[in-house]
């Protein structure tokens, strides 16, 4: 079992060293950056309503002629991306190089939302085409 994360508890299945994935709908390794994923996914459903049917995680995204995935990703009524989650594992300090990733593939995406969490620390801004990023001080409820 990995550490206490700065996230409402969730409980989550756990068997032979993998944890389940309620986007994907399947068990996946236990690993650290998994534990914290699957914390978001939680939060993000339980807590703040965003919609399960309109989420996915480990989503595909061309960068520059190269695929890279996206950990989660959130889609609007229109099933366009509006929101993206990079997460790192809990020892990873979140760095300006580390937003800079999440930053890539928003744009890719033509995201309005990122954000970016380790468990403990949890960064999010909005894109905006006239100002730029505006940080904001949490993740906003879905609306």
């Amino acid at each position: 079992m990995y550490s206490p994360l700065q996230l409402p508890p969730a409980s989550l299945k756990i068997k032979n060293e993998q944890i389940w994935d309620r986007l994907r709908k399947k068990y996946v390794a236990f690993t650290p950056e998994e534990w914290v994923r699957q914390h978001l996914i939680a939060y993000l459903i339980d807590h703040l309503q965003y919609p399960e049917g309109r989420m996915a995680s480990e989503f595909t995204v061309d960068y520059n002629g190269m695929k890279k995935r996206c950990d989660i990703v959130a889609f609007d009524a229109d099933l366009k991306p509006f929101f993206i989650v990079e997460c790192k594992a809990p020892d990873v300090p979140l760095s300006a190089d580390t937003f800079y990733q999440v930053a890539r593939y928003g744009a890719s995406l033509k995201d309005r939302l990122l954000v970016l969490s380790n468990g403990i620390s949890h960064y999010c801004a909005q894109l905006d085409p006239e100002r730029g990023v505006i940080y904001l001080p949490e993740i906003p409820v879905y609306r």
